[in-house]
């Protein structure tokens, strides 16, 4: 039985108790009762309010990097905590309460584990946890009324512990019985996803992250330049930081609010590294007979086994009161049982279930400074997934696809099938080892590079053939985004940071490259009209960019859409994607009626949108943040964009930026590392401060901030400086 909060926090504190002294992180100066943490603590904000953090411990660090993202983002950070530690139901009611079950499992899996991390790791949390506290108790207006969780550094490890259900299977719950998928937490989790799906006039997301590492043969300095830029929702919390405690840790990069170590991307004076989102093999549903001589059990390696039963209690606000509803949670030593059906368990076995050393890697990661150093933080595994490129002072460069994935014993069920299992033979119970994953250190040619396709064409000088990996690993594809980076970066120029920049805001449609001029054939061999007729010759004379000032982008978007309406994009060209052709195809169009009849309506449909056939992009494509309202390029990355954007419409007929890059960084690394950033969104969600769209009109021009790493560059560059937390 999982405790109740109460409990749980009773077993937390005795566990601290045990673990050792605390290091400074609860500890409170008793004349004022500001944390004596501040003290040892300062914080420069510089030019766009990014935070430098000069700390003389981690704890003093995280407490200011805590404070810090409160001052920025508000209740945001303490409801993230509150999240993880399953009391969402306590202050906010029933409708706030379904992810509670979850994180008390999450909590409880955190008090257990905690005296398992090193001392680091554990000091880090605890400051963040004390930093987030000192912000409550001085802010109490921005939270209800008597709100005073007192975290601790349970509740931060508890955010970052994963615990897998079976929301992880709901491809195969929804073939198995949909009834039952509609009907579970599982149902409720995606109808919480569709809640934020995109609705009429807002593009489908095209969430992920493009990252480039150049090595020192292609450069004109002579150092590795490495580059990354995720494209996510504007709301995804990116958060530029630089901490620094001499001796002990120098890092810039990308956070996210609400913890200390959503570090996905960043670098210090010896290496960088960036993520990229993939989507490996990380499970595999076992479907075990049930005992039928025996209630709730089931038959493995030849014996009866009982199943796990778990009850998880939450409580609930109820007016001025409080109830409390509790849940059963079923599992197994293989995993949790997400299903039970025609005399078989199903149990979904799933690499990171209940994994908490996540923060832990990603400080050793944050901390290495060496190839060797970084790798053996890597090999820790507590970070399942993503694509991972890597760049250092000593002029490596290398790419890792990386992934827990299963070593399977059997043919994959994918996330569909369920395997049947009836011992331990039947299952999987090992990795596929970290050397033996795809990767790349420093190949012909000089870079790596991904957009989140699976990693055989990283480098287009040594592919990598997807005969040497498992078949259960992901096949071959090169979507439109990869080729334009690739055509971008598979040169023998040499470049600078800035050119890498450059090359970066590329404002090119790859897709017009291959249907434009099939498109303009087919319409002027059907002797359209005139105003037909004058909108083909626009498209023929059209760059093919999405650049603001470009005419003719905004007709052939909307004539693609049109065109591949109610049907797969990848049927409608002439010639499919094809592993032989893999940076040239796909090309051309397959049906040229359709494609007429889709560019008739889409000149009268530009016209009634927008006035004019020939808009210019940026007339149409906003960036609007606080009073900016500025002109931008980019595209949806299916239609070939590499600088990628997605909108939404607005009352004026005009189309805001709601994602896609935002964030873009890029460092050179030499002597000492030189870099330039730009967060599009700003440092800061309140619309009051002056950190909140100051980037905004700077992003939309294609246009990027020196990053300040040198103490010489954060003085000229500081506008205020502060210890945290301190009374004023």
């Amino acid at each position: 039985m999982i405790e109740t909060l109460a409990r749980a926090r009773a077993v937390a504190l005795a566990l601290l108790a045990a673990a050792g002294p605390v290091t400074g992180a609860h500890a409170q100066a008793a004349d004022d009762g500001v944390p004596a943490l501040a003290a040892h603590v300062e914080v420069r904000r510089t030019a766009h309010g990014v935070p430098h953090i000069l700390a003389d411990n981690l704890a003093a660090a995280e407490y200011a990097l805590a404070y810090v993202q409160c001052e920025d983002y508000g209740a945001r950070v303490a409801l993230d905590l509150l999240r993880a530690r399953g009391e969402m139901g306590r202050w906010f009611g029933r409708d706030s309460m379904e992810h509670d079950f979850a994180a008390r499992l999450a909590y409880a899996r955190a008090v257990e584990t905690y005296p398992r991390l090193d001392r680091a790791t554990r000091d880090v949390y605890e400051g963040f946890a004390a930093g987030v506290n000192r912000y409550i108790a001085l802010h109490p207006a921005e939270f209800p009324p008597g709100f005073a969780p007192h975290f601790t550094g349970y509740d931060v490890l508890a955010h970052d512990v994963e615990i897998v259900g079976a929301e992880r299977a709901a491809k195969f719950l929804a073939r198995i019985d949909p009834g039952a998928a509609r009907t579970s937490r599982v149902a409720a989790a995606r109808e919480g996803a569709e809640g934020n799906a995109p609705g009429e006039g807002v593009d489908p997301p095209d969430e992920g992250s493009n990252a480039w590492a150049f090595a020192p043969s292609r450069t004109k300095s002579g150092h590795a330049i490495l580059l990354r830029n995720p494209h996510l929702q504007w709301n995804a919390g990116y958060y530029e930081a630089h901490l620094r405690v001499p001796g002990v840790l120098d890092f810039y990069g990308d956070f996210r609010i609400g913890g200390p170590f959503g570090v996905v991307g960043g670098f210090n004076r010896d290496l960088a590294w960036a993520t990229t989102n993939n989507a490996p093999l990380l499970g595999q549903i076992y479907a075990l007979d049930v005992d039928s001589a025996h209630v709730d059990h089931y038959l493995f390696d030849g014996a009866s086994l009982p199943l796990e039963r778990r009850l998880v209690s939450v409580e609930l606000k109820n007016g001025a009161g409080l109830a409390r509803e509790t849940r059963e949670v079923l599992g197994t030593p293989l995993g949790p049982v997400i299903y039970r059906g025609g005399g078989k368990i199903y149990v979904l076995r799933a690499a990171g279930d209940r994994d908490f050393r996540a923060g832990e890697q990603f400080l050793r990661m944050m901390r290495a400074h060496s190839l060797a150093e970084w790798k053996a933080a890597m090999r820790m595994r507590a970070r399942v997934t993503s694509n991972f490129t890597y760049a250092d002072r000593a002029g490596n460069i290398f790419y890792v696809w990386n992934g827990d994935v299963p070593a399977l014993p059997h043919p994959s069920g994918g996330d569909t099938v369920a395997v049947e299992a009836h011992g331990t033979a039947d299952v999987w119970t090992d990795y596929i080892p970290f050397d033996s994953l795809p990767q790349l250190l420093n190949p012909k040619g000089g870079y790596v590079q991904n957009s989140n396709d699976p990693p055989y064409y990283t480098n287009l000088h040594q592919l990598l053939d997807p005969a040497r990996f498992p078949p259960y690993f992901p096949a071959p594809r090169l979507g439109l985004r990869t080729q334009l980076a690739l055509q971008l970066v598979d040169t023998r120029a040499k470049l600078s940071l800035e050119d890498v920049l450059a090359l970066k805001h590329s404002y090119r449609m790859l897709l017009a490259d291959r249907v434009r001029d099939d498109l303009v054939a087919a319409v002027r061999a059907a002797h359209p009209d005139s105003a037909v007729a004058a909108a083909a010759d626009l498209l023929a004379r059209w760059d093919r960019t999405t650049a603001p000032e470009s005419r003719g982008g905004v007709l052939f978007e909307l004539w693609w859409r049109r065109y591949i309406a109610g049907a797969r994009a990848d049927t409608m060209y002439a010639e499919p994607w094809s592993p032989s052709a893999p940076t040239t195809t796909p090309r051309g169009i397959r049906f040229p009626a359709r494609a007429v009849e889709a560019f008739a309506w889409a000149v009268q449909e530009t016209v009634r949108r927008y006035g004019r056939v020939d808009v210019a992009w940026g007339d149409v494509h906003r960036v609007r943040i606080g009073t900016v309202d500025v002109p931008v390029g980019g595209c949806h990355g299916d239609l070939g964009c590499f600088r990628v954007l997605w909108y939404k419409d607005d009352p004026d007929g005009k189309r805001e930026a709601v994602g896609g890059d935002g964030w873009i960084l890029a460092v050179e690394l030499g002597d000492e590392p030189r870099g330039y950033s730009v967060l599009a969104y700003g440092e800061s969600a309140r619309p009051d401060s002056p950190f909140h769209s100051d980037q905004a009109a700077m992003f939309a021009r294609g246009e990027v901030k020196p990053i300040a790493w040198s103490e010489r560059d954060i003085a000229a560059q500081t506008i205020r400086r502060y210890r945290p937390g301190e009374m004023p």
